[in-house]
């Protein structure tokens, strides 16, 4: 074992999840000289984390429920291989409570805030109050809802629309805007179902939405020593379906006086849960009344973290891994210098010309960009087989520049000399977005998508 493994005090790390984000850890941990072992369902054990790790263990079938998200599976194979940690990634047990006190009763490291951090934010309930008790605006919500007869009543009382949300989780499941009570209605059932599938978890509660934001949030890493710093905010306001499609950092046309204010209020929140781990801080941004509130708190590594390491020149996972050993934190506030502009695309075997639907398939040609500024975060490769049991992500595929324009100009270059072929992608229509007057001005809104009258949109303007 190297010295940095000796140094950083882990020997080998579980990676409890699949693609592009369990080729990162594994990646982040050889960095640091520390052995892995990969989980995996039937599908992924040929896959390129499996094969880049120094074992794997197939735990189940393809369904989640049984491989991914199976806690006694996931808890024999780290056991079994003589794993002293599990990071889980994002999303599946990334933020299941049970799974980290599990993880933490059978005498491994669990990479990511402890236990009860993670229950306390991961109920987002909770999480709001905390917050209100550190002083930071929060947006109107309801506590966890039983039923849609009481959220119904919770809804009448916040007025419509209003967002259904699960209480576990992230990435836009189980995710809804309703704009009156037969909506709410019709849809409940169908969101707690899919939160329950994609997290274990089918609470839901109900929240004020508003129809022109935008969405910022605030990256902060914080050790078992209680020191908590922020790296910067990132802006996710392109989505489509509450799920991201392009995010940023650092967020454009904020007075920075505003800018400070998140950012403290992302540390002030961080502090409060006593952050030992990484985490991202989520608010939301009304431009027209220039105030922002608390939405919620991820407890896990965020798919868009690279961009913040772009910004900042900090490896995040590897802080997560440092931290989890128990070591202080590298870093001080006045360390933490955000240079240049980066910008995050995702590229998903989506179909934006009819309604973002998922398309299966084999990936027949795949060849990445490259140039100055360019990264891509993928576990994709020629014939790659894209399932659907999982998400549709094939890459993230960063650009880096000295300023905004620069890194939009070098992400649309490299989105030209992305070659893909065998399943569609959101390819030509991440570009159209990017190159797009609004969002070249900053100017787009959460709704942004949606209201701009997709696929009309791709087809004038690619």
């Amino acid at each position: 074992m190297s010295s940095a493994a000796t140094a950083v005090g882990l020997q080998r790390v579980l990676v409890a999840n699949r693609g592009e984000i369990a080729v990162r850890v594994v990646r982040a941990c050889r960095s640091l000289g520390i052995g892995t072992v990969v989980v995996t369902s039937t599908v992924d054990r040929d896959g390129m984390a499996a094969r880049l790790a120094d074992r794997s263990v197939c735990i189940g079938p393809p369904p989640a429920g049984e491989s991914y998200l199976a806690i006694p599976s996931i808890l024999s194979a780290a056991l079994g291989t003589g794993c002293d940690a599990v990071h889980p990634g994002y999303g599946f047990l990334s933020e299941n409570p049970e799974f980290a006190a599990a993880v933490v009763e059978n005498g491994l490291v669990f990479v990511g805030p402890r236990p009860d951090a993670v229950a306390q934010a991961g109920d987002k309930a909770r999480a709001r109050e905390l917050a209100r008790s550190a002083g930071i605006p929060v947006l109107d919500g309801s506590p966890i809802m039983d039923t849609a007869d009481d959220a119904a009543r919770a809804a009448g009382e916040l007025g419509y629309p209003v967002l259904v949300k699960a209480a576990a989780g992230g990435g836009g499941r189980g995710m809804s805007v309703v704009e009156d009570e037969t909506g709410l209605r019709s849809r409940w059932p169908a969101a707690a179902e899919e939160a329950r599938s994609a997290f274990g978890d089918g609470r839901l509660y109900v929240e004020r939405y508003v129809r022109r934001a935008r969405h910022i949030e605030v990256q902060v890493l914080g050790d078992r020593h209680g020191h908590v710093i922020h790296v910067g905010e990132r802006d996710c306001t392109l989505q489509r379906r509450h799920q991201k499609v392009v995010e940023e950092s650092p967020a454009p046309n904020i007075p920075e006086t505003v800018r400070a204010h998140i950012r403290d209020s992302g540390v002030a929140f961080a502090r409060a849960l006593e952050l030992d781990s990484a985490g991202t801080v989520e608010f939301i941004y009304d431009a027209d009344r220039d105030e922002f509130a608390f939405l919620e708190f991820n407890a896990r590594i965020q798919v868009e973290h690279p961009v913040s390491e772009l910004v900042s020149g900090i490896d995040l996972v590897a802080e997560q891994l440092r931290s989890a050993a128990g070591e202080p934190l590298r870093y001080h506030q006045s360390d933490v210098d955000v240079r240049g502009h980066a910008v995050e695309v995702r590229i998903t075997t989506e179909d934006p010309a009819r309604g973002f639907v998922p398309n299966p398939g084999t990936v027949t040609l795949w060849e990445p960009p490259t140039g100055d500024g360019i990264r891509v975060d993928s576990h994709c490769e020629t014939g790659y087989r894209v399932t659907p049991y999982y998400d549709s992500l094939l890459a993230k595929i960063v650009a880096h520049g000295p300023d905004r324009t620069a890194a939009i100009d070098r992400m649309i270059a490299a989105l030209d000399g992305l070659k893909v072929e065998g399943v569609p992608t959101t390819r030509e229509f991440c570009r159209a977005a990017l190159d797009h007057p609004d969002f070249r001005a900053g100017v787009v809104t959460t709704d942004w998508i949606a209201t701009r009258g997709l696929p009309d949109f791709l087809e004038k303007d690619r």
